[in-house]
């Protein structure tokens, strides 16, 4: 399923997207909102599979419809650094020998096509698309003989948003470059897990102003999905409606020759990974 969330900043309804791509179903009356409780309820999202192969969901008008982060009340949300062969590469960084942990506050979660704010007093805003990871039950301590992947209650395309002066130059750790306001686009539709096949065979692309920079593949991942939920339940708890971004491929503006194409206000940045829809942004100065 496509599960998705429409409607005004914060007061967005669940809603479907149907088999045939287009049509938009209302899940209003089947459901309070798609988040962290109803992903951790097999009951829950069992009718909404019925309802939907019924053809009993209302549809919705799509027309001017504000599509807002496909996931309500996001727990928080846990970023892997460096995770890709290439982009360490770019960057002059030895792959690490493990997961580089950070985390973002959960309310720099914002729509797919919302603004993306350039902070006051940035040079250096930077994109990455990244494949993010929904947890749909509680994972503690996972058993090496356990599959992290049944832990896994979806994908959607996140925009891992960074100012790399406040990530790099500032002093301390990498917090201050990547927790500005709207700085975690999410979505359109979350993507439950039955329909993505193999999270290490997903194409992600991003282009700023029409022209690619980022044109990778999820096989590149020096820690795969599985691996990276196993090895973050070691260290913290992971609940129902927590996120995970799992790194972004070659293609920064870091990674660029001088001088850097940074963004700036009046950008346009769109980014898709294959099966998981596209976002675009427009950015405004703060």
């Amino acid at each position: 399923m496509k599960l998705l969330r429409v409607g005004t900043a914060g007061a967005e309804r669940p809603a479907l997207l149907d088999g045939d791509g287009l049509t938009l179903r209302d899940l209003s009356g089947l459901v309070a909102d798609i988040d962290g409780p109803l992903l951790a309820d097999a009951a829950a999202l069992d009718r909404i599979r019925a309802a939907a192969e019924a053809g009993d969901l209302p549809v919705l008008d799509a027309a001017g419809l504000r599509i807002g982060p496909p996931l309500a009340r996001v727990g928080k949300v846990v970023c892997i650094g460096l995770n890709y062969h290439d982009h360490a590469a770019e960057t002059g960084a030895q792959p690490p020998a493990e997961p580089v942990v950070f985390l973002k506050a959960a309310d720099t979660v914002v729509g797919p096509d919302d603004t993306v704010l350039v902070p006051r007093g940035s040079r250096k805003t930077d994109w990455e698309v990244e494949l993010a990871v929904v947890i749909g039950r509680t994972a503690r301590y996972i058993a090496d003989d356990e599959d992290p992947l049944s832990y896994v209650a979806g994908y959607a395309v996140a925009h891992d948003v960074s100012e790399r002066e406040f990530q790099i130059e500032r002093g301390g750790t990498w917090d201050k470059g990547k927790n500005c306001e709207t700085f975690n686009p999410l979505g359109p539709w979350l993507v439950t897990a039955d329909e993505v096949a193999d999270p290490q065979a997903l194409r992600l692309r991003l282009w700023v102003n029409g022209e690619l920079k980022q044109d990778g593949t999820t096989a590149d991942q020096i820690f795969p999905v599985a691996d990276v939920v196993r090895y973050l339940s070691r260290f913290m708890t992971l609940y129902p409606g927590d996120v995970i971004n799992t790194g972004t491929p070659a293609g920064v503006a870091l990674g660029q020759p001088e001088p850097k194409p940074f963004l700036r206000a009046g950008d346009v940045v769109e980014l898709e990974i294959d099966g998981l829809g596209r976002q675009r942004q427009e950015l405004k100065d703060a």
